[in-house]
């Protein structure tokens, strides 16, 4: 009698106890976090499209994390964002209290290997997500309306002038593409790298010390929205990262139109995957699990936040977020990829590398 009726005690406060547990775990992660700061590393300096992301960001997820802490952003340029990856890799506090954001083209650096100064294993990252995936964007090759070249034909002719574009330090996305565009559809260009950050890129094209530049259209509408009208000096020659063309350029090629034979379409294929994630945040790898699915779900909770998106929508900013578990799977299949042509990519870098 004693038994049962101990068991039937125990059978009503069993489901009371499970669910007194997930506050406590919760108030944990508040307890955590009340008062405290969170440190938004940005691998890139101000005013470019990474941190146009990353400072939107900043000023709504605090709200909600469990705790409601302060979200500052510091800029860490260096080496194409590298130095941001490997020290948010390494060098963060494993706590929850640093994230950051660097090129979508880290991922790729860590699976091709090769490069001594990758010092981070992309599938350990606390994967927060990207609140872009190209959606509404579209890579973008901006040339000065009084350049040599006037049109992706007298780009793409053999014997015809030669495409100057600007470029920052290994790894970076637009050198990268550059090269790729090169090689895949014949485009005759020169690379000229070492510009500090995307502020200087604007700068050098606007000044005449480039021809132009491979940029996104959400980060030209940021930063720079005079570039976007159709009777300013520049104009767009090609769009990459795009399976159609995007609706604001009906008249402009993507790159896998222009693609030279199949070989050329995929590598095109691989080299816009990236693009998924086209901001990437993350976390270092080992903080606390509460914490790090604290940080996952605010990441989502944040990106549906109406005002948030609200202030996307004045800075014109492509909002299409997917979650940490899409970034790996996507990384996945960038790793599966055909290995003449992931090999194609590592010579690739190593010419970036070199200077172009």
């Amino acid at each position: 009698m004693k038994t049962s009726l101990i068991a039937k005690t125990f059978g009503i406060l069993l489901p009371l106890l499970s669910l007194v547990s997930a506050p406590v775990k919760a108030d944990a992660v508040s307890d955590f976090y009340k008062g405290k700061q969170v440190t938004l590393i940005v691998g890139y300096g101000t005013g470019g499209g990474y941190d146009v992301y990353a400072r939107l960001l900043a000023k709504h997820l605090g709200k909600h994390i469990p705790g409601t802490p302060n979200v500052i952003v510091q800029n860490m340029p260096g080496a194409g964002s590298l130095r941001a990856a490997n020290f948010i890799y390494s060098n963060a506090p494993k706590d929850g209290t640093q994230i950051a954001t660097f090129s979508r083209d880290m991922p790729l650096m860590s699976i091709l290997g090769g490069n001594a100064n990758v010092q981070f294993d992309t599938r350990k990252f606390t994967w927060l997500g990207s609140p872009s995936s190209y959606g509404d964007d579209a890579y973008l090759l901006f040339v000065r309306k009084d350049a040599n070249v006037k049109t992706i034909e007298d780009a793409r002719r053999p014997n015809g002038p030669k495409l100057i574009l600007g470029g920052t330090a290994e790894g970076a996305t637009g050198n990268d593409i550059a090269i790729l565009l090169r090689d895949a559809l014949g485009i005759n260009l020169q690379i000229i790298t070492g510009y500090p950050d995307s502020g200087a890129l604007f700068l050098a094209a606007d000044r005449k010390e480039i021809d132009g530049r491979l940029v996104g259209m959400s980060a030209v509408n940021s930063s720079k929205a005079e570039w976007m009208n159709k009777d300013g000096n520049m104009h767009v020659l090609m769009q990459f990262a795009r399976i159609t063309r995007h609706p604001a350029f009906p008249d402009v090629p993507t790159a896998r139109e222009l693609a030279k034979d199949d070989r050329a379409r995929a590598l095109i294929e691989i080299a816009e995957m990236p693009y998924t994630l086209s901001r990437p945040f993350v976390a270092p790898p080992g903080i606390p699990e509460d914490r790090a699915k604290a940080l996952q779900k605010a990441f989502i909770d944040v990106n549906s936040d109406p005002d948030y998106i609200e202030d996307a929508k004045k800075l014109k900013i492509d909002i299409s977020p997917i979650d940490g578990q899409a970034v790996l799977t996507m990384i996945d299949r960038l790793s599966k990829s055909p290995p003449d042509l992931l090999e194609y990519m590592k010579k690739l870098q190593g010419e970036n590398k070199d200077g172009g």
